[in-house]
């Protein structure tokens, strides 16, 4: 006797074909062609922008070395929202059009005329944002938006912003470290530490100074944005709530600052055992290293704020 399918199982055996036809699980063939086509066109567009920000985050990969990763992982957030944007139909959103113009007119001004490149990586944001809004509808924006929206996170701040900001989390760093090392040298003798604006002084049982100049070793300051785009990344794929989301966004300033102080006071003992590792890559892989507590912090907090809930997604390092 041959076994007869309901109709929901008809209707079940129907979708999941649909979906196994589905390239990467959101594509249909000739929807993946568009999407190249434009994407090429996209990529071109703005090329000289994108060349830059390469470039800029491979020579300077203590600062900006994150931002070559973000478009990887805002390609992560939409492959996980692949079957909701699998199911949504797409419809030509004409006023999308003014930003989308807006966009690449800002662009061009700040290329050719002022030639301002944070500008032009906001300005393609918001270009890519209104393409998509313009090709696919509203209703493929919802999944879109906290995606495209972490791409800012991949441009590079201006120097004029970033000195104002990092001189003033390096007085914070040559405090907070001064302290963690008072307490570790002064209490058994092995060492005694002066505070001379953003230099610090250790100065041996034997009378011989290390100086360790803050503003030159700190320069790792400047990864408070890899710390914001690490809240935001972990914010997005490990909470639920919106207002988790932003306790754990508002989280990585303090985060960021509390990592440095570690990381300055690292590079001060390391000067006791030799200067040298206190410059060149020895801060950079120390930078680098405590990315990794970092995200365990991180990763804690997402737990806790999850269990005052009883909700939310599980979260694995």
């Amino acid at each position: 006797m041959t076994p007869t399918n309901t109709p929901s199982q008809t209707a079940s055996a129907a979708q999941s074909d649909t979906d196994e036809g589905l390239i990467f699980g959101m594509f249909t063939r000739q929807g993946l062609m568009l999407t190249a086509m434009l994407g090429v066109i996209f990529v071109w567009l703005f090329h000289q922008w994108f060349l830059f920000q390469i470039k800029v985050s491979w020579e300077n990969k203590e600062d900006w070395g994150h931002a070559l990763v973000i478009p990887l992982i805002s390609g992560y957030f939409l492959w996980q929202s692949r079957k909701q944007i699998a199911e949504t139909k797409t419809s030509v959103f004409w006023p999308a059009l003014v930003p989308f113009l807006v966009g690449i007119q800002a662009y061009a001004y700040n290329l050719f005329f002022i030639s301002n490149p944070m500008l032009q990586g906001f300005s393609m944001v918001l270009s890519l944002g209104s393409l998509v809004l313009l090709c696919t509808g509203p209703a493929m924006l919802r999944y879109a938006f906290l995606p495209i929206l972490y791409l800012i996170l991949m441009v590079t701040i201006a120097d004029a912003i970033m000195l104002q900001v990092t001189f003033k989390l390096q007085l914070l760093a040559s405090q907070g470290s001064w302290l963690m090392l008072s307490l570790i040298g002064e209490p058994f003798g092995w060492f005694s530490v002066d505070l001379v604006g953003n230099r610090l002084d250790i100065m041996t049982s034997s009378g011989e100074i290390h100086p360790l100049n803050v503003a030159e070793a700190c320069s790792g300051m400047r990864m408070v944005v890899a710390f914001y785009a690490l809240a935001g990344a972990v914010a997005l794929l490990g909470c639920s709530q919106w207002w988790q989301r932003i306790a754990l966004i508002l989280l990585a300033g303090p985060v960021a600052i509390l990592m440095n102080m570690v990381r300055v006071t690292v590079l001060g003992l390391l000067t006791l055992v030799d200067a040298d590792l206190a410059s060149g890559d020895a801060h950079t892989i120390i930078g680098t290293i405590l990315l990794v507590p970092s995200l365990g912090l991180f990763l804690g907090v997402v737990w806790m704020l999850n269990r005052i809930i009883g909700t939310g997604k599980e979260v694995t390092a």
